[in-house]
């Protein structure tokens, strides 16, 4: 009908496509983003972890992280469909002159190996070993291993149609959540064995608990609270830095009162409250790994695991061939509280 229109009225469809440019010429341009833009506080006493090229695939924790996540797999890259705005904000962007939040680096105070090929989902510190929950469809595991030596001492593998995501041990059980499943298992400590699986609405990022409730997140701004014996969603609080939502929880590890956890494709860790969802501080890690520790592939900052009884922390990474134990700095460069509180 269009073809025959033009042939028949030529002269008037050339003005109706000339006033169709016009109207187009003159729309207005999107509006850009609304985000909050600062730069970290860098003192000249500063002593942050001796920096490193970062590899052309990392996202810098001062840039905005792009809408869509990847977490790839052995061969391709698996696109993560996560309920994220449509607008991220970098963490690091939340801070204004009003109610600044301190941003604390660390120092390397030891480094022990770590398996490269452990995508790790989520890390425990208990009875001098790690418990080690790692992903990818078909090589996903839940592992006990040696700090010293990185050598796995202990290992159970998860159907290949899971993708393995964040640990916590409760009591004489391992829990363990998986990605997109929705989900779970619960295994006896001691000897893997499967004990029970159980089910969740959402995605399920990472996991711990502050000795009364099991703590998880779901890879938007919630913390959500679980009852650890029947495993029902109890609370849920949501996670803001200085009233902007923090989307990406990952991996999470309770520390002192507090919840520290990676936030998703960046190299920091949020300290939050549980109580409020407040964010009272970050922790920058990056400039962890040497440059010659990118001679294979790497992915990004994930794996905090606390051990109580000597106050130490230890933090890894995705595919990466180390593990470390660091200190906390605050903002002046000085030892500062676990939490950087």
């Amino acid at each position: 009908m269009l073809r025959s229109a033009i042939v028949k009225h030529s002269r008037h469809s050339v003005l109706f496509l000339l006033g169709v440019l016009l109207l187009v010429s003159c729309a207005p341009s999107p509006s850009p983003t609304n985000e909050l833009v600062v730069t970290v506080p860098v003192t000249a006493t500063s002593t942050p972890v001796a920096a490193s090229p970062v590899p052309p695939t990392a996202v810098s924790p001062l840039q905005t992280p792009a809408p869509a996540t990847v977490r790839p797999t052995a061969t391709c890259a698996t696109l993560e469909s996560s309920p994220v705005p449509p607008t991220i904000v970098s963490p690091l962007q939340t801070a204004t002159p009003a109610a600044p939040i301190p941003v604390c680096t660390a120092r390397v105070v030891g480094i022990f190996p770590h398996d490269r090929a452990a995508y790790t989902q989520g890390l425990v510190f208990e009875d001098e070993d790690f418990y080690e929950g790692t992903g990818i469809w078909g090589q996903s595991t839940l592992r006990r291993v040696d700090l010293e030596s990185g050598e796995v001492l202990q290992l159970h593998s998860l159907p290949p149609e899971y993708f393995g995501e964040g640990i916590t041990i409760w009591q004489d059980r391992i829990i363990q959540l998986t990605w997109r499943a929705r989900q779970g298992f619960v295994y006896d400590r001691q000897s893997f064995e499967l004990l029970d699986t159980f089910q969740y609405p959402t995605e399920g990022w990472g996991i711990t608990h502050d000795g009364t409730r099991l703590i998880m997140s779901d890879g938007t701004q919630t913390l959500r609270f679980w009852d650890p014996d029947t495993l029902a969603e109890i609370g849920s609080v949501e996670v803001y830095a200085n009233g902007i939502p923090v989307t990406r929880l990952n991996e999470l590890e309770y520390i002192q009162g507090m919840v520290l956890a990676n936030v998703y494709q960046t190299d920091l860790v949020a300290v939050i409250d549980p109580q409020t969802g407040q964010v009272t501080a970050w922790i920058d890690l990056r400039g962890l790994l040497e440059p010659g520790d990118y001679a294979e592939p790497v992915d990004v900052l994930n794996g905090i695991a606390y051990d109580a009884g000597s106050q130490r922390l230890f933090v890894t990474g995705k595919l990466w061939p180390k593990l470390f134990e660091i200190e906390v700095l605050s903002p002046t460069g000085a030892s500062a509280p676990l939490t950087c509180q």
